[in-house]
């Protein structure tokens, strides 16, 4: 009994359900009777389309007349129109009067590129320009002490090396035979003498040693004296040798001259080992160090680098380059390095700490001033003026400007700097700046006279909305182009006129044309003055 009770309940819900369908499908549209207000229904929906779509927020307000001028919360500029608000995400290149804005597809056409800015050690090389000098401390000269005639030249051409101890010529000199003479007679005396004793055997051994004196005196080498001694034979000439190996430098000596004392006959340098003199600019020199290695390349060696050590840095510097000379000594094994070889110089510099840089292909330098261009956003590029610091071969330390990881242009950013510039030059012929027709140069209106100052050169016109510029109706002052414009027109006269923006604020009349009688003319609003 309690089931089919049960059924009859559930058929009887089910037939009012459909019987409820059917009366719902058959009410008129929104507004019959018994339907809801369509006011509702749109509020509804609007609720549930606001409750989709999370609400934007205001980034700033800009200037309504394109000023750069911007602020964080709402105001009203001097002629009473309210600031226009800027949502993130929108599209702020000209907004805040700094930025630039390209398209995607310009970009990848101009070849743009970026990098970030990071922290990293400036290893530098500072650069100079060397030549190569013999080493002063290595060239000997061979001047012989007396008078004499050079009787046969054993090296006797310039650039001829020769080894330490090697004959260069002999002499004859007859100072040298007199006293080859004399040493003999006192080493006989003392051999006769020998047996005497007392003060003739000390004079005669006196007399023996200031002869030898005076041969060594004369660079009478010492197996010549012993030869002498040995044989008792006195020789017409002497055998001068190379008291040093290396390469003649200099040969004064002809065979058959007469020399006299001190004049140098020889001259001789031992180049296996070299200077190179590098002269480095004022700028850089407080950065090189004694003891610090160089590197050089030559051109007569291409692809070969060779190893030096700072060993002097010059004490004065020469005013016509303002560079001061540095030695750097280095081996020449083989004798590549030719005396007066030009050679390129690299001075290694100490590494700092780490330090903000940027390429340094992103630094613009117009010589007053160095700029780069930092990435906002896709197709957004903001100049900033940056103060920088030391360089590397391909890095730049900023001090000022650009923090790390922000997104620098390195390549392609002169194309950059030359929208940038064309932008502020459409500015400078009235462009909106922040709308829409940027490239536009004159904008056009109608409007009335409502005052002349011509003390000040002025117009104060009553104009209606300017849509180029998304100006409202309202009175604001220009200034004629020439004050012939001003001919004809009093307070209350009607004209269409054409207008640009000179510079940020400053709006220049054109040209002015009667108004067009066939003009339909709407309801004119002033704004504040």
């Amino acid at each position: 009994m309690k089931t089919g009770t049960a059924a009859l309940a559930a058929a009887a819900m089910l037939a009012l359900g459909v019987a409820g369908g059917h009366w719902w499908a058959q009410r008129g549209p929104a507004g019959a009777p018994g339907a809801p207000p369509a006011a509702d229904a749109a509020a509804g929906a609007a609720t549930a389309g606001d409750a989709a779509t999370p609400a934007r927020r205001i980034r700033f307000y800009r200037n309504p007349m394109g000023l750069p001028d911007t602020s964080p919360t709402p105001k009203k500029d001097p002629m009473g129109m309210d600031y226009i608000p800027v949502y993130e995400g929108e599209d702020a290149a000209a907004d805040d009067g700094k930025s630039v804005k390209i398209s995607v597809d310009r970009v990848q056409k101009l070849g743009v590129r970026t990098e970030p800015a990071a922290l990293r050690v400036l290893e530098r090389n500072v650069r100079a320009l060397g030549r190569v000098e013999i080493d002063e401390r290595r060239v000997v000269a061979v001047a012989p002490r007396f008078e004499g005639w050079v009787e046969k030249l054993h090296v006797n051409a310039t650039g001829q090396p020769v080894a330490r101890g090697q004959p260069l010529f002999e002499v004859y000199a007859p100072e040298l035979v007199s006293a080859q003479r004399e040493y003999l007679i006192a080493v006989k005396g003392v051999e006769a003498l020998k047996e005497a004793g007392g003060d003739a055997q000390a004079g005669m051994s006196r007399l023996a040693e200031s002869s030898l004196a005076r041969l060594r005196n004369w660079d009478i080498p010492d197996e010549q004296v012993k030869a002498l001694v040995g044989s008792g034979e006195i020789r017409r000439t002497l055998t001068f040798r190379s008291p040093a190996g290396g390469i003649v430098l200099e040969k004064k000596a002809l065979q058959g001259m007469r020399f006299m004392p001190g004049e140098a006959l020889y001259q001789i340098a031992d180049l296996s080992a070299v200077w190179v003199i590098a002269d480095v600019f004022e700028q850089d020199l407080g950065q090189v160090r004694i003891g610090s290695t160089a590197q050089l390349r030559l051109n007569a060696y291409p692809g070969k680098t060779f190893a030096g050590r700072i060993t002097y840095i010059y004490p004065t510097l020469k005013p016509e380059t303002r560079t001061v000379p540095i030695r750097i000594e280095l081996a020449n094994p083989g004798q590549q390095l030719k005396p007066a070889m030009f050679a390129e110089v690299e001075l290694p510099v100490g590494a700092r700490a780490k330090v903000v840089t940027v390429p340094a292909s992103a630094v613009i330098d117009s010589g007053t001033r160095r700029v780069v261009f930092v990435q906002l956003a896709e197709g957004r590029f903001e100049p900033r003026e940056v103060k920088v610091g030391a360089r590397s071969d391909t890095h730049v330390e900023v001090l000022d400007g650009v923090r790390e990881g922000e997104p620098v242009v390195t390549a392609a950013n002169f194309l950059i700097d030359a929208e940038s510039n064309l932008k502020a030059a459409f500015s400078s012929f009235g462009t909106a700046t922040g709308t829409s027709d940027a490239a536009k140069v004159g904008h056009k209106a109608h409007g009335s006279v409502v005052a002349i100052d011509a003390k000040a050169g002025t117009l104060s016109v009553r104009h209606e909305p300017v849509p180029s510029l998304k100006w409202p109706a309202m009175t604001m002052e220009f200034v004629p182009a020439n004050p012939s414009l001003l001919d004809g027109l009093k307070p209350g006269s009607a004209f269409d006129f054409e207008f640009v923006e000179r510079k940020p604020g400053e709006w220049v009349i054109t040209s002015i044309a009667p108004a067009a009688t066939d003009k339909p003319r709407g309801k004119r609003r002033c704004g504040a003055v």
